[in-house]
């Protein structure tokens, strides 16, 4: 069985990385080379789903430190819409009064 090392389509980059210009249809030259290659893009899928479970994990992060400025935040406006409705009241009418009071005296013709 010939080494990865020692074939031609085998490159080793400048920080060490070993890269594959290996294609499953033309350039395999062993029937091992089918399951290495196997293992090569288990092993890349394998580093992005660490990639993407890092990035969930500092997405998290941030969202459990803006938790406590939200909360305020929500607080606030809570507290300004609560006013504004009350400062609003006096356009809608009084809550006090009877609404058959309001309504026109029909005796007296108005």
């Amino acid at each position: 069985m010939i080494q990865c090392s020692e074939c031609e389509f085998f490159h080793r980059d400048t920080a060490g990385r070993a890269t594959f210009k290996c294609d499953p249809f033309s350039t395999i030259k062993e029937p091992s080379c089918i399951d290495k290659l196997k293992l090569v893009k288990e092993m890349e899928n394998g580093q992005k789903l660490d990639r993407i479970v890092r990035a969930y994990e500092a997405t998290l992060a941030m969202y459990q430190r803006l938790q406590p400025m939200q909360e305020k935040i929500m607080e606030h406006m809570e507290r300004e819409i609560t006013d504004t409705e009350q400062g609003d009241s006096w356009k809608y009418g009084m809550d006090d009064e009877d609404p058959e009071n309001d309504a026109p005296d029909e005796q007296n013709g108005f």
